[in-house]
């Protein structure tokens, strides 16, 4: 039965595995947010009455 032959996927998944766990968790940790995030103030706001003209 060819389908269990391993010998024509093997290396590829092997290959696949050691890119996933070696390349792109790098590239993943490495990444640097644009804007570094600001606490919010804890001051309410305060909104005024809207008077309709009506």
């Amino acid at each position: 039965m060819p389908q269990l032959n391993p010998d024509p996927w093997f290396l590829t998944l092997m290959l696949s595995w050691v890119v996933f766990l070696t390349i792109i968790p790098t590239k993943v940790l490495a990444y640097v947010q644009p804007n570094e995030p600001v606490l919010a103030s804890t001051d309410s706001h305060k909104f005024g009455s809207w008077n309709w003209p009506w």
